[in-house]
């Protein structure tokens, strides 16, 4: 058979099969074109500061309803008040990602306020930075323990779990075709005295690529962004010498900021076709 006559063939039964399988939605029927964040609710964890504020301000700006998960009231209340002065609502919700009935509760709460979620940022995250093992004159100093271990894995990993599978289920069960936005890391890549952090970012951003093929028939897309280093508060109290040092090592010469981290979010809420990738946004630094 001709190539061209081939490629029209296979393009009508792969049309076919898509419209005719009863057990395969529509695509115009699983999502809305291009999501408007206007009105929608957005769940982000870690939201009181740092990159899950500026992600709250950005989707608040597009009148977006927020709701913000952390443990600390303080920067939870400020964030809050930053969301409503830039245009949208925005609720608190103090609970522990890692912890299940936390996360139930929490979820429980925000479909009482809002009704409904339409999307979700897993940004809630940890450090607990060492060596796995540290060797020194002929001995072991130090190793890191099952409790530095435990811990990033609890939040960084566990409490992503957690999360998606409340708000996917919520999402499902009322229908409602939205989105899920893990925040995963260069550090996914490997990155040394991060075994922990590591192990749970490129877990983070596999379950983004495994929840967009099992979700895809519920009108849920998932992705993740993959954030080089960003001036967060964190890093902009390091010393300007240390600043330097690490600007210098990134192509464009520069650290990102918090709100490139938040467009991007917005653009992968926004833009409906995509799904099941990670945005590694690094300015082309390979650890």
């Amino acid at each position: 058979m001709h190539r061209s006559r081939l490629w029209i063939s296979l393009c009508a039964f792969h049309t076919s099969k898509w419209h005719d399988s009863p057990s395969i939605w529509h695509a115009d029927l699983l999502q809305e074109k291009n999501m408007d964040l206007n009105g929608k609710t957005i769940v982000i964890t870690g939201g009181g500061q740092g990159l899950g504020r500026a992600m709250a301000i950005v989707m608040a700006k597009e009148g977006a309803n927020l709701a913000l998960i952390d443990l600390n009231d303080e920067p939870l209340a400020e964030a809050v008040q930053l969301c409503k002065d830039a245009g949208g609502d925005a609720k608190s919700y103090k609970a522990n990602v890692a912890k299940e009935d936390d996360v139930i509760a929490a979820f429980d709460a925000i479909e009482a306020d809002f009704g409904e979620v339409h999307g979700l940022i897993n940004n809630a995250g940890i450090l607990r930075d060492g060596l796995m093992i540290k060797f020194k004159d002929g001995k072991i100093e130090k190793r890191m323990s099952l409790a530095e271990w435990q811990a990033v894995i609890d939040v960084n990993l566990t409490g992503v779990f957690l999360c998606g599978r409340e708000a996917a289920s919520r999402m499902i069960e009322k229908g409602v075709a939205g989105c899920i936005i893990n925040i995963s890391s260069i550090s996914k890549a490997g990155n040394m005295g991060q075994t922990n952090y590591s192990a749970a970012k490129a877990g983070v951003a596999a379950m983004a690529t495994v929840w967009a093929k099992e979700l895809a028939r519920y009108g849920i897309r998932a992705a993740a962004i993959a954030p080089g280093f960003i001036a967060t508060e964190m890093v902009a109290s390091m010393k300007p010498e240390a600043l330097e040092k690490m600007a210098a090592g990134i192509p464009l010469r520069r650290l990102g900021e918090p709100e490139e981290v938040a467009h991007t979010a917005k653009f992968i809420f926004e833009n409906d076709y995509i799904s099941g990738r990670v945005i590694e946004l690094d300015a082309g630094l390979r650890l």
